[in-house]
């Protein structure tokens, strides 16, 4: 249902949002959050993918390759996103259409009510 690509348009979106960054770096400040970012960074495999992605960004090339594919990858999801939010929207609208018309058509209808008091006998 979301592609890689629509997410990535997402999280551009949502970084563009000062409410969203407030979270973010309300999350970050916490010392739970602090700890558990300290042991992924010790991580040996993560402290091997940063010294492959920094090699890898020492080549022009290899840089300006994957900044096209980023750029494509962004604009693809956006379109995905947008794509996302309109039927989305559309089927809120269809859901609250239905809603209304599974409502009682006649509300000056009253319920019967019965003059007589139950269970009491005189």
């Amino acid at each position: 249902m979301f592609s890689n690509n629509m997410m990535l348009a997402q999280l551009l979106q949502d970084m563009q949002d000062p409410e969203m960054m407030r979270e973010a770096q309300k999350m970050m400040n916490d010392p739970a959050f602090k700890e558990r970012m300290k042991q992924v960074t010790e991580n040996d495999a993560f402290k091997k993918s940063m010294e492959n992605t920094q090699e890898m960004m020492q080549d022009k090339d290899k840089v300006k390759e994957l900044e096209e594919s980023m750029k494509k990858r962004v604009e693809e999801g956006s379109k995905e996103l947008e794509e996302f939010k309109k039927k989305s929207a559309e089927a809120e609208e269809e859901e609250k259409k239905n809603k209304e018309e599974m409502k009682p058509k006649n509300k000056t209808m009253k319920k019967k009510t019965s003059s007589k008091k139950k269970g009491k006998k005189k």
